[in-house]
This record gives C-alpha cells, structure tokens and sequence, in this order.
C-alpha cells in the first residue's frame, strides 16, 4: 500500500549504497511514503536498474546513479546529476559501507584506510556536497548507518568498528551544528541483519541475538523512516538489535 505523509511527499532522498541489501529496503520504504529517489550504486548496476523499476511502479521519479562516495569529485557529478534531475536533496541516507572480517594481527594499512574511506569519509563527503541545498530550503534529513558494532566491539574488525564509531562522531557534530537551521541528523545502529553481507559471516548467529532472530532490512528501514518524518529527533542513534544493546 503506497502511503504519502505530507512530510515527504515530492521530497527527493538520495540513498548511498541503495542497490541492495538495507539500502535497497530504504529505497523502496522512502518511495511509499512519498519521495523521490536517487539510487546510488558502486558496482552491481543490474540490481540498482530494479531497484529503480520498483521505485517507478510506485509513481515516484527514480534515478540511479554511479559513483565510488569515498571519491570527491565523483561524489560532486553525483549531487549535480541528482539536483539536475530530481531537484535539491531533502533526504540524505549515508547507508554506503564495506565489512571485511579479518583478525586484528593481520589487517594492514591498506585494509585500514579503505575501510575508513569507504564507511566514514563517504559520509562526510557526501553531507558536505548536500548540505547548501538544504541550508537554503532550511529543511533537510541526515541519516547515517552505524553499527552495533561501536557499542560492543563487533565480530568484523577494528579497523570495521573505528569506521562506525566516527559515523556517530560526525553525526553529533552535523546534528549540533544544523538544529537551528531545520536540518536533523541521526544514526542508526543495526546488529545482525539478514543481508547478503552477514550471510558471509559464520559467527552471525541468530543464538547472539536475545530477540533469538535475525533482523530484517524492513526493520531497519522502517527506522530510517521515521527519522525522515520527525523533525525534533536529532543527534539520536536509533538501535535496531533484538535486545544485543540496551541504551
């Protein structure tokens, strides 16, 4: 059933990563409620192209566009094509990231910095680049995936879990900033979701989880929706985990 809140109907959403996974349950959960879609994708162009069909069948405007957002200037011909098609960006979702489980002794530099660009530096570039739209509209969601991860250490990495940890970092910083400019910004922290990434991950047992499940993209999703209706939640981390943390 396709829903259109005042809030977001003709709003336009730009979801980084949303060719698939949470990303994709994002896309499709924006649609219903009203808004405009650009798709962002790195690679996978099949799955963004559906992704796209599905958000057109909502009567919604829909463009996918590919670009590395840990890259400035592909991050720049992004947001142009996106404000040229669409119009401003009213709703920022910074869902791109990787996950790389590797044991601590043997992750390198490499590992480290391209985990670091691909999940945090894409968030600030990618804030950045939307930022004087909604400044001027004096409107605007930001929502950033974080992790579980950064309360509990996580089953990925270090070099995984510093990248989530400066995601709630920048998102506190943005969220002080732009409160008094009609502009929210929050995070949201999922644990063991059933995607494509976690499948790849023996220790992501539903037995960890107290809710003894795991969660959905719809779940997720549909906290990232409310964060796109509210305009007096900022600053916030959402936790979608069964219970794995309690705040």
């Amino acid at each position: 059933m396709i829903t259109n809140r005042p809030g977001l109907s003709g709003r336009v959403a730009l979801v980084t990563g949303g060719n698939r996974g949470i990303g994709r349950a994002i896309v499709l959960a924006l649609a219903e409620a009203g808004a405009d879609i650009a798709v962002n994708y790195r690679s996978r162009e099949t799955d963004a192209v559906q992704v796209k069909a599905r958000t057109e069948s909502y009567g919604r405007r829909c463009i996918a566009v590919q670009a590395d957002v840990s890259v400035a200037a592909e991050v720049s011909r992004m947001v142009q094509r996106v404000e040229q098609e669409l119009g401003q960006v009213a709703i920022l979702v910074n869902n791109a990231g990787i996950a790389r489980p590797q044991p601590y002794e043997n992750i390198t530099e490499k590992d480290w910095d391209e985990i670091i660009d691909v999940n945090l530096k894409s968030v600030f570039l990618v804030t950045q680049a939307v930022l004087p739209g909604m400044r001027a509209a004096k409107w605007g969601r930001i929502i950033n995936l974080s992790s579980a991860a950064v309360q509990l250490g996580g089953i990925i990495g270090p070099h995984y879990t510093a990248s989530k940890a400066g995601v709630l970092g920048l998102t506190h910083s943005y969220a002080s900033l732009l409160a008094k400019e009609g502009i929210t910004v929050n995070a949201v922290a999922p644990a063991l979701i059933e995607t494509e990434m976690i499948a790849g991950l023996p220790q992501a047992q539903p037995e960890r989880i107290p809710a003894r499940r795991l969660g959905t993209t719809g779940e997720v999703a549909g906290a990232v929706l409310m964060l796109a209706h509210n305009g007096y939640i900022t600053g916030q981390t959402i936790n979608v985990n069964g219970g794995l943390y309690m705040s």
